[in-house]
This record gives C-alpha cells, sequence and structure tokens, in this order.
C-alpha cells in the first residue's frame, strides 16, 4: 500500500469535518473519492499534503509517518487543489519553468516542453495565462503537478467549472498518468459517472464518515442494483437481514428505508424471505442508475459500514 489511512478526524471549533476516517490506496490505483459538496473531500485532501493538521488519527505515505517525513513525503507527490494557482502575466513555459525551480528540479527547454505537450499545451507555450481557458489552467496545474515526477498525485475536484470538452481532456489525462505512466492517482469528484471511467477503487464519504469502500468494477457491477425496501418498521426490518443470509448484501439504514445490493435475479427470492421474516413491506425499489446509488447511500442519517475490500 502507498497510503494508509487510520482513524483520521477534523474539527473546526464545534464543527466535525472529517470522523475516524480509515483506508488504503494501492500502487498504482487510480483511487476515487467521492462525495457531495461539504462531505470532507477536500478536508482530507488538506491533511494528507498537510495544508492543515487532523485533530487525531495516522496519516502513513510510502510508509513513513507523514508528520515526521513531511518534506521526504512530499518531495514524493504532486497535487493540485481545486483551481490551480498559476502567475497569470507569465506564459505556460516560464510557469512550468518557475515552478521547477522551486521544485528543485533542474529540467531542460526539451523536457519542459514534453510537459506541456503531455497535458495538450505546447501549442500555447507562449500565451500567457490570463489568455487560458479553465480547462487549460487545469492542464497547466496538472503539468506543474508533474514536474519533478511525483509517485503519488492527488486531484480535488480536477473537473470543477469545465465544460464538457473540458472535463473528458482531464478524464483522458488521468488515465494517461495511470495507463502510460503508472502513477497513483487520488482523485476526489462528487461526480460518480466520472469516477466511475477512470477509477479501480472508490471509497464514497458523507458527514465526514467513511460510508462505502471496494473496487470499482464489484461496487458499479450491471448486473447488480441497490434496491430501498421501505417498511412499516424500518429498524426491525434492519436487524431481522442482519440476522438472515442477506447480511452481507446490506448496505445502509435510514430513517425512511433500508438499502440492499442485489445481483437483479435475487429480487424475487429477497421478496419472498421478506414475507417469511415477518417484514411488512411498503415498497421495494430498485434504483438502477450509478447516480441513484451514489445519492442513495449518501443522503441517510444513519450508516453502517458492511461492504469493504
Amino acid at each position: 500500500m502507498i497510503l494508509n489511512v487510520t482513524g483520521l478526524s477534523k474539527q473546526f471549533n464545534h464543527i466535525t469535518a472529517v470522523q475516524d476516517l480509515s483506508f488504503s490506496v494501492a500502487e498504482g490505483d487510480v483511487y476515487g473519492f467521492l462525495g457531495q459538496n461539504g462531505a470532507g473531500k477536500s478536508t482530507t485532501i488538506r491533511m494528507l499534503l498537510t495544508l492543515i493538521r487532523p485533530s487525531a488519527g495516522h496519516i502513513e505515505i510510502f510508509g513513513k509517518d507523514l508528520a515526521t517525513h513531511r518534506n521526504e513525503i512530499l518531495a514524493q507527490i504532486g497535487g493540485v487543489i481545486e483551481k490551480p494557482d498559476v502567475y497569470k502575466y507569465l506564459s505556460a513555459y516560464e510557469n512550468l519553468e518557475v515552478f521547477a525551480r522551486l521544485s528543485g528540479v533542474k529540467l531542460s527547454r526539451q523536457e519542459l516542453m514534453g510537459q506541456l505537450e503531455r497535458v495538450g499545451l505546447a501549442h500555447r507555450a507562449k500565451d500567457r495565462v490570463k489568455t487560458f481557458s479553465q480547462g487549460m489552467k487545469q492542464r497547466l496545474g496538472l503539468a506543474i503537478a508533474l514536474v519533478h515526477d511525483p509517485k503519488l498525485i492527488i486531484l480535488d475536484e480536477p473537473t470543477n467549472g469545465l465544460d464538457p470538452q473540458g472535463i473528458a481532456d482531464i478524464r483522458n489525462l488521468i488515465l494517461h498518468l495511470s495507463r502510460d505512466l503508472k502513477k497513483t492517482v487520488i482523485v476526489s469528484s462528487h461526480l460518480l459517472g466520472e469516477i466511475e471511467q477512470v477509477a479501480t477503487r472508490v471509497l464514497i464519504i458523507d458527514k465526514g464518515r467513511k460510508i462505502v469502500e471496494g473496487h470499482a468494477t464489484e461496487l458499479f457491477d450491471p448486473a447488480q442494483t441497490i434496491v430501498e425496501l421501505e417498511t412499516f418498521d424500518n429498524d426491525f426490518a434492519f436487524q431481522q437481514l442482519q440476522n438472515s443470509n442477506w447480511s452481507a448484501r446490506l448496505q445502509s439504514r435510514r430513517d425512511s428505508a433500508v438499502l440492499i445490493k442485489l445481483d437483479r435475479a435475487q429480487i424475487p427470492q429477497f421478496h419472498r424471505d421478506l414475507i417469511n421474516m415477518n417484514i411488512q413491506v411498503l415498497a421495494l425499489r430498485p434504483r438502477h442508475s450509478l447516480e441513484d446509488y451514489f445519492l442513495q447511500v449518501t443522503s441517510g442519517k444513519q450508516h453502517v459500514d458492511t461492504y469493504s475490500n
């Protein structure tokens, strides 16, 4: 594992932004970090980059404690936090040259132009950044994050404010980093469809807590669906299901419903078992889209971590 986070928490006065968060990222992963706006994604990423201090918990990167090996670890990380902060009155090439020097890296003109070519900006190398679109600034930010050839790249909402073409460009860059350059990438987003197309593993958080974590191919298996079960007594239904053969399928418990992940072919048998368990069903609603899945598991007040790989 290239990153291990254990019991991470962050409080701002009386507000808990992140609560007892634990997860791990393997070398070579594109690790999707999903959550609604305000879920705690940016706070977590800022703690990973030592921009803010955790209130509790432990972060280990490259097998070393971040608190005691900060400079050594950060030298191997590239990050873009929301909108990249660049010098607007310098050209793309001049920006890259400045940040390379700040990183202590000596690169030739050919190498710097190669970085700009990698992100599709070589043809605008001499243009001032103030003339760039937001998507072009995001690509320049990625070039800057890569200038020192980091092992781990952390991107916080890299598609914020972009048009569909800009989103597609960033998506393709992330895939290039992973597949061609063999980099480990952590990318946070509230756009499930984008994460689905690039991620190998996914973590979903809500209100600062981990809701679900697993391989993207398993979480997003099109043969499976999230079923929303509404009953006269959801607490009773949840307890019955916990003590049944369906316990491993439980996803979360809400005030209004219980969520369970099923193969579609299992739904008829699941319905029969509900009757046999004396669960009075008001509604049984399959949620077929990935957007439904994301919204359902991040909208409840009560959660259980029943799925973890």
